[in-house]
């Protein structure tokens, strides 16, 4: 994999010096109108494997890439943390397909997402403490999670983590029933694009045009990493974009 990492002014100069192995096309849109594009920070077409990212595995599974995708295929829960921190305001996007074609691992679950993420115990190091991919071991980190289709494709879930090895705080409204909101579910074999927004105190999660989550932050987590979560599923993830988000004056 080649990943390219742009601190310039001018999105035209970024993408031409963007490697062979990524389309240049321009940052994708923010869907809030309240901001718009700029630099494209960094982006991956996973076409030269896996060396700026970082797997935390439960248990022996499949990371690969081919076909131009992250092919995640594992029976328990991992972890995929993108290398680098990101400084806020930032926007997230990537292409998520969870396979269900008769495969061990081929489950309708569990699309999920951190981001700014960081560890209270070593602020500018998450990887200082090793972690096993097990999901309670994320609980004492600071960051935003969202669950899409988590525990069977029964929920969808946002939480912002506090640092807390045991609460983990869910507000009513952000704890929604697949059972009574069925478009805010799973569907197998279906290619949608995820975004998430880190800008200030607003933090959002959207899926294919559609705002799931919003949250006014007060206090916010305004740099971190980010990673691509499952468990017990079979996932490929394509054409991730970080881009630098800009407000409209």
């Amino acid at each position: 994999m080649k990943v390219t990492r742009c601190r310039i002014l001018s999105l035209a100069l970024c993408l031409a010096s963007a490697p062979a192995g990524w389309a240049q096309s321009a940052a994708p849109a923010p869907a809030d109108p309240r901001y718009h594009a700029g630099a494209l920070l960094y982006a991956d077409d996973f076409s030269h494997g896996l060396k700026d990212w970082r797997i935390e595995m439960e248990r022996p599974g499949a990371v690969t890439v081919k076909d131009g995708a992250l092919d995640i295929d594992v029976p328990a829960g991992v972890s995929l943390w993108f290398n680098h921190r990101l400084d806020g305001p930032v926007m997230i996007s990537y292409e998520a397909t969870v396979i269900v074609a008769g495969g061990a691992n081929d489950h309708l679950r569990d699309l999920n997402s951190f981001w700014m993420a960081s560890d209270p115990a070593a602020p500018d190091d998450l990887f200082a403490h090793p972690r096993t991919g097990a999901f309670a071991g994320y609980n004492a980190l600071h960051l935003y999670y969202v669950g899409l289709g988590g525990n069977g494709n029964t929920s969808t879930r946002f939480r912002r983590y506090i640092g807390d090895s045991v609460d983990r705080p869910l507000l009513p409204e952000n704890d929604l029933s697949v059972a009574e909101h069925p478009e805010m579910g799973l569907v197998a074999n279906h290619t949608q694009t995820v975004t998430l927004i880190a800008a200030g105190s607003l933090i959002q999660y959207w899926r294919d045009g559609v705002k799931i989550f919003e949250m006014n932050d007060p206090a916010p987590y305004t740099a971190g990493w980010f990673a691509i979560r499952t468990t017990k599923n079979h996932m490929r993830i394509r054409n991730l974009q970080i881009t630098r988000l800009v407000a409209d004056k």
